[in-house]
């Protein structure tokens, strides 16, 4: 019995020896890692894990704290533990990237693998053959004329009924959240240009929506994915952030299922009446070229176009609008500057179109709603392009706040980058803002715009990708800001805070509450 014990605890000696020699061996490997690093201009990094440790430590400013880096090097390496990202800025390699070898540089398995819940096998989700079918269709709906004017006149429907409610509120001193609003907004035109549906969020008293809720939580964790190395496995066990996606996914795909089916009732209907007139929303489009028996679109497809058509339209346009108003609001010069932009532009189309402005009482709520309704019926595609300080603001904004921060790229085989950088096939490439001052005079010269560089300025994209709602986005913001920066003065609650949310897109973590008061 006590030979028996002897060799059982020297059995336990031996494992716990090797145990501690294993720890040891481990520990003294870190170190000799970490030291090896001590003059390391970049990031620092663990092994094994890379740099997901300092990732998930800076979640919450992850932008800043890439921007931190990039403001040293121009181009930094992230390993993590199933791929590498490499962060670039300079504009000779985001130009290597778009568009010079565009084709090594696809969305990629990974990207892809990270947002097929949300978006399907949508334009912002493939590549090949299914990305280029889709952009050709897109690119035509968005060069129509039709297409264009349909927007123009919803776009200003909206943006009123955005001003009412602004109008109602500074007469009660109300505090809103202007993100919230415009997130409504947005949505609503954006189901009416692409889908020809009426959702009525932005109604005066901003009913619930369940689906704008469950699009943000899924926006949030489909961007977790990218520094999560447990998210299949969350995914394969539907535990934890994978079953909240599972049950958002579910109410996404309730509300825009239904919107497909009623849009494809009201065309039946319409045939059987005799009724062909023609409808503008791109959905219907899509609709129609589904009817052909080699075009292979499923519901299923339809539902991928709606989504990413939602994706691009309401979330980064909304998101843009908030820190639009932000920065106006927090710099008096340019709001002033943009005031006098807009009063000067309103006596002008009033004489164009031989109009006699309305008098109106700051006091008397009705009087005030007539006359910004008036002012909105001078603002037109054409007009609008003439307000060259506005424009530069919204560009100023989308530099300092791009709605998209990153947009990885997949990497098919090993490239270098102009500037000398190394990156191996299956890592992942995207590019990251430059910020600095907020300035919209550094787009002007001589008080014309001058446009800048795709390049440089990736709010869009760039090369074969470049955003084709660029056009569409612009005119939805300015009809907006025209009307809202012509009769109302933004203030902040006070010790409200204003930082970004960690997701997809750029949108602001706490809304902006802010209370709005009338200007003549």
């Amino acid at each position: 019995m006590e030979k028996e014990m002897g060799v059982s605890l020297l059995s336990s000696d031996g494992y716990n020896m090797r145990i501690s020699m294993i720890a040891c061996l481990a520990l003294t490997w870190i170190f000799i890692h970490r030291w090896n690093q001590r003059n390391k201009k970049g990031l620092k990094t663990w092994p094994i894990v890379g740099a997901a440790i300092e990732q998930l430590i800076n979640y919450d400013r992850m932008h800043d704290w890439i921007v931190e880096y990039l403001s040293k090097l121009g181009t930094i390496v992230v390993p993590m533990p199933f791929t590498t990202y490499t962060y670039i800025a300079n504009p000779a390699n985001v130009e290597h990237v778009l568009k010079t070898n565009f084709a090594n540089y696809p969305k990629g398995e990974t990207y892809h693998s990270y947002m097929e819940a949300l978006l399907g096998e949508g334009i912002f989700n493939v590549d090949g053959e299914l990305w280029r079918k889709q952009r050709k269709t897109d690119s035509f709906e968005f060069a129509s004329k039709n297409l264009r004017d349909f927007s123009t006149r919803v776009f200003r429907e909206y943006s009123l009924k955005l001003s009412s409610i602004l109008s109602h509120a500074s007469f009660h001193n109300q505090v809103v959240d202007m993100q919230e609003l415009f997130m409504r907004m947005t949505l609503d035109s954006i189901c009416k240009v692409g889908f020809g549906v009426e959702i009525g969020t932005l109604a005066p008293n901003l009913p619930d929506n369940c689906f704008a809720k469950a699009f943000d939580n899924a926006n949030i964790i489909v961007t977790l994915c990218f520094i999560d190395p447990l998210w299949k496995i969350k995914k394969f066990l539907n535990v934890g952030s994978e079953a909240l996606l599972d049950m958002s996914i579910k109410i996404i795909d309730d509300f825009t299922y239904s919107v497909i089916y009623i849009r494809k009732t009201e065309m039946e209907e319409a045939r059987k009446n005799n009724n062909n007139k023609e409808k503008h929303d791109i959905l219907s489009r899509f609709i129609e070229l589904g009817e052909d028996p080699e075009s292979n679109l499923t519901d299923k497809s339809l539902r991928d176009v709606v989504l990413n058509f939602v994706r691009a339209g309401r979330d980064t346009t909304a998101t843009t609008l908030s820190w639009a108003i932000y920065m106006i609001m927090t710099h008096n010069h340019v709001a002033e500057k943009l005031y006098l932009e807009l009063k000067t532009f309103e006596e002008d189309r009033a004489k164009e179109e031989n109009v006699t402005l309305l008098q109106f009482d700051l006091d008397d709520l009705e009087s005030f709603i007539q006359r910004t309704v008036q002012y909105a019926g001078l603002l037109t595609y054409y007009s609008l392009g003439k307000l060259y300080y506005l424009h530069a603001g919204i560009t100023e904004t989308l530099r300092l706040y791009p709605a998209v921060p990153q947009d990885p790229k997949g990497i098919l085989e090993d490239d270098v980058l102009p500037d000398g950088t190394k990156v191996k096939a299956g890592g992942m490439v995207t590019y990251g803002p430059d910020a600095a001052s907020f300035n919209p005079e550094r787009w002007l010269k001589d008080g014309f715009f001058q446009k800048a560089s795709p390049f440089k300025f990736t709010a869009f994209q760039a090369g074969p990708r470049i955003c084709l709602g660029k056009d569409s986005a612009y005119l939805q913001m300015k009809m907006t800001l025209v009307i809202l920066c012509r009769f109302f003065k933004f203030d902040l609650v006070p010790n409200h805070p204003v930082q970004y949310r960690m997701m997809t897109i750029l949108s602001m973590a706490h809304g902006l509450k802010l209370r709005a008061s009338r200007r003549s």
